[in-house]
Protein backbone atom coordinates (compact mmCIF):
# COMPACT_ATOMS: atom_id res chain seq x y z
CA UNK A 1 0.00 0.00 0.00
CA UNK A 2 1.19 3.59 -0.58
CA UNK A 3 1.49 5.76 2.39
CA UNK A 4 1.05 9.05 2.37
CA UNK A 5 2.31 10.95 5.67
CA UNK A 6 1.09 14.65 7.07
CA UNK A 7 3.15 15.90 9.26
CA UNK A 8 1.92 19.23 11.40
CA UNK A 9 3.83 21.80 13.83
CA UNK A 10 0.89 21.48 16.27
CA UNK A 11 -1.83 18.60 17.24
CA UNK A 12 -4.52 21.59 16.75
CA UNK A 13 -3.14 22.06 13.54
CA UNK A 14 -3.41 18.46 13.00
CA UNK A 15 -7.29 18.22 14.06
CA UNK A 16 -8.36 20.73 11.66
CA UNK A 17 -6.88 19.13 8.54
CA UNK A 18 -7.87 16.09 9.14
CA UNK A 19 -11.54 17.45 10.46
CA UNK A 20 -11.40 19.15 6.56
CA UNK A 21 -10.40 16.54 4.92
CA UNK A 22 -13.27 14.10 6.18
CA UNK A 23 -15.90 16.59 6.08
CA UNK A 24 -14.94 16.90 2.43
CA UNK A 25 -15.32 13.29 2.04
CA UNK A 26 -18.49 12.97 3.85
CA UNK A 27 -19.83 15.91 1.98
CA UNK A 28 -19.12 13.87 -1.10
CA UNK A 29 -20.67 10.85 0.32
CA UNK A 30 -23.65 12.77 0.76
CA UNK A 31 -23.95 14.25 -2.51
CA UNK A 32 -23.36 10.95 -4.68
CA UNK A 33 -25.26 8.76 -2.26
CA UNK A 34 -27.29 10.51 -0.21
CA UNK A 35 -25.76 9.64 2.62
CA UNK A 36 -22.14 9.16 4.33
CA UNK A 37 -20.68 6.87 6.70
CA UNK A 38 -18.00 7.59 9.23
CA UNK A 39 -16.16 4.83 11.06
CA UNK A 40 -13.92 5.87 14.11
CA UNK A 41 -11.54 5.14 16.73
CA UNK A 42 -11.88 5.68 20.73
CA UNK A 43 -8.63 6.37 22.71
CA UNK A 44 -7.66 9.81 24.22
CA UNK A 45 -6.20 10.68 20.73
CA UNK A 46 -9.10 11.99 18.42
CA UNK A 47 -10.80 14.00 21.16
CA UNK A 48 -9.50 17.12 19.53
CA UNK A 49 -10.14 15.89 15.92
CA UNK A 50 -14.11 14.97 17.16
CA UNK A 51 -14.65 18.15 18.77
CA UNK A 52 -13.00 20.05 15.43
CA UNK A 53 -15.33 17.86 12.62
CA UNK A 54 -18.28 18.52 15.25
CA UNK A 55 -18.53 22.22 14.08
CA UNK A 56 -17.84 21.28 10.02
CA UNK A 57 -20.66 22.59 7.89
CA UNK A 58 -22.37 19.93 6.33
CA UNK A 59 -25.90 17.57 6.77
CA UNK A 60 -25.00 15.87 9.59
CA UNK A 61 -28.43 14.30 9.38
CA UNK A 62 -27.47 12.21 6.16
CA UNK A 63 -23.94 11.35 7.81
CA UNK A 64 -24.07 7.69 10.28
CA UNK A 65 -20.75 7.65 12.62
CA UNK A 66 -20.06 4.13 14.02
CA UNK A 67 -16.58 3.04 15.59
CA UNK A 68 -13.64 0.58 14.22
CA UNK A 69 -13.86 -1.36 17.53
CA UNK A 70 -15.34 -0.99 20.87
CA UNK A 71 -14.14 -1.90 24.63
CA UNK A 72 -16.84 -4.42 25.61
CA UNK A 73 -18.27 -1.83 28.35
CA UNK A 74 -21.64 0.11 28.79
CA UNK A 75 -21.80 3.29 27.63
CA UNK A 76 -21.86 4.86 30.91
CA UNK A 77 -18.42 3.33 31.91
CA UNK A 78 -15.38 6.16 31.15
CA UNK A 79 -13.92 3.25 29.15
CA UNK A 80 -16.70 3.45 26.54
CA UNK A 81 -15.63 4.66 22.85
CA UNK A 82 -19.30 5.26 22.01
CA UNK A 83 -19.63 7.49 25.10
CA UNK A 84 -16.10 9.67 23.38
CA UNK A 85 -17.73 9.74 20.53
CA UNK A 86 -21.25 10.87 21.93
CA UNK A 87 -19.49 13.59 24.05
CA UNK A 88 -16.98 15.13 21.74
CA UNK A 89 -18.11 14.31 18.32
CA UNK A 90 -22.17 13.74 18.44
CA UNK A 91 -22.28 17.83 19.35
CA UNK A 92 -23.51 21.30 17.98
CA UNK A 93 -24.31 21.07 14.22
CA UNK A 94 -22.95 17.04 14.57
CA UNK A 95 -25.84 16.49 17.23
CA UNK A 96 -27.87 15.53 14.05
CA UNK A 97 -25.39 12.88 13.08
CA UNK A 98 -26.83 9.09 13.55
CA UNK A 99 -24.60 6.88 16.25
CA UNK A 100 -24.36 3.15 15.09
CA UNK A 101 -22.83 1.43 18.08
CA UNK A 102 -21.35 -1.61 18.43
CA UNK A 103 -22.12 -2.77 22.01
CA UNK A 104 -25.09 -4.55 22.96
CA UNK A 105 -26.60 -4.66 26.67
CA UNK A 106 -27.13 -7.84 28.09
CA UNK A 107 -25.27 -9.66 25.90
CA UNK A 108 -20.85 -11.09 25.77
CA UNK A 109 -18.88 -9.56 22.52
CA UNK A 110 -19.25 -12.96 20.65
CA UNK A 111 -23.25 -13.98 21.36
CA UNK A 112 -23.37 -9.90 20.01
CA UNK A 113 -21.74 -10.70 17.02
CA UNK A 114 -23.91 -11.88 14.48
CA UNK A 115 -26.30 -9.05 15.97
CA UNK A 116 -23.75 -6.21 15.18
CA UNK A 117 -22.77 -7.88 12.01
CA UNK A 118 -26.14 -7.69 10.73
CA UNK A 119 -27.09 -4.16 11.71
CA UNK A 120 -23.26 -2.65 10.00
CA UNK A 121 -25.03 -4.95 6.93
CA UNK A 122 -27.25 -2.58 6.79
CA UNK A 123 -24.95 0.50 6.20
CA UNK A 124 -23.67 1.65 2.84
CA UNK A 125 -20.42 0.32 1.62
CA UNK A 126 -17.41 1.35 0.85
CA UNK A 127 -17.44 3.69 4.16
CA UNK A 128 -17.27 7.00 3.18
CA UNK A 129 -14.21 7.46 5.56
CA UNK A 130 -12.44 5.13 8.55
CA UNK A 131 -9.74 6.86 10.54
CA UNK A 132 -7.80 4.34 12.68
CA UNK A 133 -5.29 5.15 15.66
CA UNK A 134 -2.24 2.94 16.80
CA UNK A 135 -1.03 1.67 20.17
CA UNK A 136 2.60 1.42 21.78
CA UNK A 137 2.32 -2.27 21.37
CA UNK A 138 1.53 -1.81 17.58
CA UNK A 139 -2.27 -2.68 17.79
CA UNK A 140 -4.60 -0.60 15.98
CA UNK A 141 -8.50 -1.58 16.34
CA UNK A 142 -8.72 -4.04 18.26
CA UNK A 143 -6.23 -6.31 16.50
CA UNK A 144 -3.50 -6.92 19.45
CA UNK A 145 -0.17 -8.54 19.45
CA UNK A 146 -1.10 -11.97 20.92
CA UNK A 147 -5.31 -11.97 20.33
CA UNK A 148 -7.15 -14.78 20.12
CA UNK A 149 -8.51 -14.01 17.00
CA UNK A 150 -5.96 -12.02 15.19
CA UNK A 151 -5.64 -14.72 12.19
CA UNK A 152 -9.41 -14.42 11.94
CA UNK A 153 -9.32 -10.70 12.18
CA UNK A 154 -7.09 -9.92 9.36
CA UNK A 155 -8.02 -12.47 6.87
CA UNK A 156 -9.58 -10.86 4.02
CA UNK A 157 -10.91 -14.57 2.69
CA UNK A 158 -12.78 -14.87 6.24
CA UNK A 159 -15.40 -13.09 5.22
CA UNK A 160 -16.16 -11.41 8.23
CA UNK A 161 -17.73 -7.70 9.03
CA UNK A 162 -17.09 -7.75 13.03
CA UNK A 163 -15.42 -10.55 15.47
CA UNK A 164 -15.20 -10.61 19.20
CA UNK A 165 -11.42 -10.72 20.19
CA UNK A 166 -9.72 -10.85 23.23
CA UNK A 167 -6.11 -10.28 23.84
CA UNK A 168 -3.49 -9.72 26.95
CA UNK A 169 -2.85 -6.34 26.60
CA UNK A 170 -6.74 -5.46 25.53
CA UNK A 171 -8.34 -5.22 29.17
CA UNK A 172 -11.45 -5.99 28.33
CA UNK A 173 -12.90 -8.29 25.68
CA UNK A 174 -13.62 -6.04 22.58
CA UNK A 175 -15.85 -6.25 19.19
CA UNK A 176 -13.63 -4.62 16.44
CA UNK A 177 -14.30 -4.31 12.04
CA UNK A 178 -12.50 -6.67 9.93
CA UNK A 179 -9.63 -5.90 8.17
CA UNK A 180 -11.27 -6.11 4.75
CA UNK A 181 -14.29 -3.95 6.25
CA UNK A 182 -11.80 -1.02 6.91
CA UNK A 183 -9.30 -1.25 4.06
CA UNK A 184 -12.64 -0.49 1.32
CA UNK A 185 -13.16 2.93 2.78
CA UNK A 186 -12.48 5.75 -0.01
CA UNK A 187 -10.43 7.60 2.49
CA UNK A 188 -8.40 5.46 5.20
CA UNK A 189 -6.78 7.47 7.61
CA UNK A 190 -4.06 6.63 10.38
CA UNK A 191 -3.93 9.36 12.95
CA UNK A 192 -1.15 9.49 15.74
CA UNK A 193 0.60 11.95 18.20
CA UNK A 194 3.96 12.04 20.13
CA UNK A 195 7.55 11.28 18.97
CA UNK A 196 6.35 7.53 20.95
CA UNK A 197 3.83 6.66 18.01
CA UNK A 198 5.81 8.21 15.37
CA UNK A 199 8.61 5.90 16.75
CA UNK A 200 5.84 2.71 16.56
CA UNK A 201 5.05 3.29 12.90
CA UNK A 202 8.85 3.73 12.11
CA UNK A 203 9.49 0.34 13.56
CA UNK A 204 6.12 -1.07 12.07
CA UNK A 205 7.26 -0.36 8.37
CA UNK A 206 10.07 -2.30 8.85
CA UNK A 207 10.79 -5.84 8.68
CA UNK A 208 8.81 -8.21 10.88
CA UNK A 209 5.59 -9.90 11.24
CA UNK A 210 2.01 -9.03 11.67
CA UNK A 211 1.63 -11.14 14.86
CA UNK A 212 3.88 -8.91 16.43
CA UNK A 213 2.57 -5.39 15.39
CA UNK A 214 -0.67 -6.18 13.87
CA UNK A 215 -0.78 -2.46 12.33
CA UNK A 216 1.47 -4.04 9.47
CA UNK A 217 -1.99 -5.92 8.28
CA UNK A 218 -3.22 -2.38 7.68
CA UNK A 219 0.43 -1.38 6.26
CA UNK A 220 0.98 -3.72 4.17
CA UNK A 221 -2.83 -4.26 2.62
CA UNK A 222 -2.75 -4.33 -1.25
CA UNK A 223 -5.19 -1.17 -1.56
CA UNK A 224 -5.79 1.28 -4.76
CA UNK A 225 -6.05 4.07 -2.78
CA UNK A 226 -3.13 5.33 -0.46
CA UNK A 227 -3.07 5.41 3.71
CA UNK A 228 -3.13 8.63 4.57
CA UNK A 229 -0.88 9.20 8.23
CA UNK A 230 -1.78 12.15 9.96
CA UNK A 231 0.69 13.14 13.05
CA UNK A 232 1.81 15.89 15.15
CA UNK A 233 4.26 16.12 17.64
Amino acid sequence: MTIREHHYPTREALAEALATGVAAVLCGGVATRGQAVLAVSGGSTPKLFFQTLAKADLDWSRVTVCLVDERWVPETSDRSNTRLVRENLLTGPAASARLEPLFEEGASAREAEDEVSRRLAALPRPFDAVILGMGNDGHTASFFPGADRLAEAIDPQAGHRVLAIEAPGAGEPRITLALPFLLEARLLALHIEGDEKRETLQKALADGTVAEMPVRSVLRAPREEPLQVFWAP
